[in-house]
């Protein structure tokens, strides 16, 4: 009885140790690092953390020990090891040129390289840092990631520390996040990357009685630390170090861009006047529409033409509402977007205007173009 009472506890001691064990790697899992973002959208299946850096050729073999048709010199070796040394330099140091350019309160990213190789580049990022994409258009050099919650922000308190990922459904911040990226290719071989964030928050409605009997998403302002954040990541995806990436970012922003003013024309006409020249009008104008609900299919900076269509918020029950009415076709039951061009008109040397059309190119004199300018206006004063 002795011999196995003893054989009891040491089982019972095994399987104590392998709980906390298991215990052990949940909450390893689960333990967030120290950075301010780790985002995880519903569904979402992440790509690699470990991913090769720009630019690097994986070798499928040592290429020392296979044997070359025909001779090989001492100057053609030297040559070869020439190229491979100078390919491992290009890897550690990144893409050369690549910088943060601002424009009062604005950031992006300015890389010399062509928009089409960045392009998938960037699209692994977003995929890397737990997003899904709702919109990937390598045409247009625009992408949009879906609404994700950023699972930092949830307390890591010692039960969840211990349980770890069990109860990682049941944890919620209560506000959802997606990012708008878009390329502009300003020389064949230099590009502009523009990050803009957008937010919601989930808040309740109460009856009478002040009791919540249920919650709606809301939109909540923009953050441009989130966005600074983001371009640091990018940076370091495309070969920048984590220290230089994050000193260019912190660099303070200078003074606020001039307010945009609504003029409104009559009965039925507006247009916003921006006291700025047409290259910063043509740059905040296309921020502002990727901070709203308007999404922009194509642009033509020549003609100073942003094409757009109205995106009805998601998650907000609310599809039907005013907004999604008013910027939809009446006649079609499924709510299709409708399209605006959004144009941008140089008035002078630090003065521009900017009008709102339909489809075809008439004039937008309706409560809808005028009601897309309004909100066009709230966010270029911002």
């Amino acid at each position: 009885m002795m011999i196995v009472a003893q054989i009891l506890r040491r089982v019972a001691s095994i399987a104590a140790v392998l709980i906390w064990v298991l215990f052990g790697l949940a909450a390893c899992k689960s333990v967030t690092s120290n950075d301010t973002v780790d985002y995880k959208s519903a569904g979402a299946v992440r790509g690699p953390n470990l991913a090769y850096p720009p630019d690097l050729i994986t070798a499928q073999a040592d290429r020392r020990y296979i044997v070359q048709d025909g001779t090989a010199t001492m100057s053609e070796y030297n040559a070869a090891a020439k190229k491979s040394a100078q390919l491992r330099t290009n890897v550690m140091t990144g893409i050369p040129g690549m910088r943060i350019a601002r424009d009062g309160e604005r950031r992006w990213l300015v890389v010399e390289k062509p928009a089409p190789e960045l392009y998938p580049q960037i699209k692994d990022f977003w995929q890397e840092n737990g997003f899904l994409l709702v919109v990937d258009s390598p045409s247009t050099g625009i992408m949009e990631t879906d609404w994700a919650e950023n699972r930092a922000k949830i307390a890591q308190d010692w039960m969840r520390s211990t349980i770890g990922g069990a109860l990682d459904t049941i944890y919620d911040t209560g506000e959802r996040d997606k990012y708008k990226t878009r390329l502009e290719a300003i020389k064949p071989s230099e590009t502009e990357i523009y990050i803009t964030q957008r937010g919601a928050v989930e808040k309740c409605t109460t009856d009478n009685t002040g009791a919540c009997i249920s919650t709606v998403w809301t939109p909540r302002p923009n953050d441009p630390e989130l966005e600074a954040a983001f371009l640091a990541r990018l940076m370091e995806r495309l070969g920048m170090t984590q220290e230089q990436a994050k000193a260019m970012v912190a660099v303070p922003l200078g003074p606020k861009a001039p307010r945009a003013k609504l003029v409104q024309e009559g009965v039925d006409k507006a247009h916003i006047d921006l006291g700025s020249s047409f290259d910063r009008a043509w740059r905040d104008v296309g921020l502002a529409l990727d901070r709203s609900n308007f999404t922009v299919e194509d642009r033509d900076r020549s003609s100073g033409v942003y094409y757009v269509r109205y995106v009805s918020p998601k998650d907000t029950g609310d599809t039907k509402g005013f907004f999604a009415n008013m910027f939809s076709s009446k006649d079609d039951s499924s709510l299709k977007a409708k399209k605006y061009r959004v144009v941008i008109q140089k008035a002078g040397e630090e003065t521009s205007t900017v009008y709102v059309q339909d489809a075809d190119g008439k004039p937008e004199n309706t409560p809808a173009g005028f009601q897309l300018l309004t909100l066009l206006t709230e966010q270029l004063s911002r």
